[in-house]
């Protein structure tokens, strides 16, 4: 384990965790009165892509520049573990489902993402009933 990698993923989770609370509160402000959470659906899918668009980036660059060290691991990790991470999990989520499909498993990406929201939301309802014990 390198203290670089672990820097970091530290340091792209703290900024991405603040753009995500700015962004997610300016948005829903912005949304009018809605129930429909706007702030971090934005925050969502804007992550999806920012995610899909790095790794799209760095594997394009990495093609076409074969030995050229330029974009660094630790670079990237930044930007993908850290920010992107920060920013939203939701978006390292979809891209495990897209690593998933890439490999053919289809039926894989069915169950993790059935697994991964039922689960999820019934843990979620558990530690509320935890809560008000």
């Amino acid at each position: 384990m390198s203290w670089f990698n672990v820097l970091a993923v530290f340091l792209g989770s703290g900024l991405g965790g603040v753009c995500r609370y700015l962004a997610g509160k300016a948005i829903q402000a912005n949304a009018g009165f809605t129930l429909f959470p706007w702030g971090t659906f934005a925050v969502n899918v804007c992550g999806c892509f920012l995610i899909g668009l790095v790794y799209g980036l760095c594997e394009h660059y990495a093609a076409t520049h074969p030995g050229d060290k330029l974009i660094s691991s630790q670079i990237r990790l930044l930007l993908t573990v850290g920010f992107c991470g920060g920013f939203t999990t939701f978006s390292t989520f979809i891209n495990e489902n897209y690593l998933l499909f890439q490999s053919s498993n289809i039926l894989l990406v069915i169950v993790y993402m059935a697994m991964s929201v039922s689960v999820g939301l019934a843990l979620l309802y558990v530690g509320y009933l935890l809560a008000n014990l």
